[in-house]
């Protein structure tokens, strides 16, 4: 009788000296791109991974918790938006939730074509077809200068970008004068959204100060949060609007908008969902209710680049 062999392990650094292991069964790709290091492994509990400087992205098996939060609360809190801009998101799936609604155009800006490229050949499913769907224009470059140089303005901002790492490509994307670019591209009406990494207790301070920093440029800031269990920690999210509140949106106003919608297969998100998720434990809220910190272009959160380990 053949039995699987845990000979190879992934494992990401959380915080120093603290580690989520991955038993591996095989690497399908390493490539050094312009920008980062991206792999696609093929873990036993998640099916494929894909990994970008070392730090898990989105896996096979639970892909969709992140993606459906990161997604359906701002288009759902936008009603029925119309023309949304995605900044990051390479493999798709943001832009697949996207597309979900009935959108007249979804703008996606990333800077690291090859990332997009291995993912269609070895994460397609992860994409649904959302690259081939007319409404979508994806954009290869940079995030913020696309922004800057754009007159255009979108009913909903979804940022989906890797962790400000050092050195990495999104270290200019979470400062005070990036949010306030995004605010002025924004309709009356408009909603923003970031992922907003861990708000575990032992590693939350890069959220607090995203939250704090965006609580600078908009009137009204929430931030939320889901476990997914690929990161093996509470993930953060922040949503800013000139106005619109998530919170004051019932368990049966989020459905009622999802059915007239139409979108009634989704595997995680639902109104008893959205409830939960902008339910913030005390820690938490002392956290963010405490921070004092702005991210500006001279004083970037920089998170330093994690130990990764890969082998025997």
């Amino acid at each position: 009788m053949s039995r699987a062999h845990n000979w190879q392990w992934f494992l990401e650094l959380v915080v120093p000296n603290e580690y989520h292991v991955h038993g591996i069964k095989r690497s399908l790709v390493v490539r050094e791109t312009q920008y980062q290091v991206a792999e696609i492994l093929e873990s036993y509990q998640f099916g494929k991974m894909l990994i970008l400087d070392g730090e898990s992205q989105s896996s096979e098996r639970d892909e969709y918790i992140y993606h459906e939060a990161l997604v359906h609360p701002a288009m759902i809190l936008a009603d029925n938006p119309k023309k949304v801009l995605l900044l990051g998101g390479g493999e798709g799936a943001t832009l697949r939730e996207i597309l979900r609604h009935p959108v007249e155009r979804a703008v996606m800006v990333d800077i690291d074509e090859e990332v997009i490229e291995l993912c269609k050949e070895y994460l397609p499913h992860l994409a649904g077809g959302s690259f081939n769907d007319p409404r979508a224009e994806l954009v290869i470059g940079d995030a913020r200068a696309y922004i800057e140089n754009s007159k255009e303005k979108f009913d909903v901002i979804i940022s989906d970008l890797t962790e400000p790492l050092e050195e990495g490509p999104a270290s200019k994307l979470f400062t005070k004068e990036f949010y306030t670019t995004i605010k002025e591209h924004l309709n009356e009406g408009g909603v923003f959204v970031t992922q907003a990494l861990s708000v575990s207790i032992i590693n939350n301070k890069a959220h607090t100060a995203i939250h704090n920093t965006l609580k600078q440029v908009f009137p009204l800031v929430r931030s939320y949060h889901t476990y997914v269990p690929m990161y093996d920690s509470d993930w953060g999210f922040v949503m800013a609007t000139l106005g619109k509140d998530p919170v004051k949106l019932s368990e049966e106003e989020v459905n009622t908008r999802l059915e007239k919608l139409g979108i009634i297969n989704l595997k995680y998100y639902d109104g008893e969902t959205h409830r939960a998720i902008f339910s913030l434990p005390k820690d938490l809220r002392n956290a963010i209710a405490g921070e004092t910190t702005v991210i500006e272009d001279n004083k970037p959160l920089l998170i330093a680049r994690r130990e990764r380990f890969f082998g025997a």
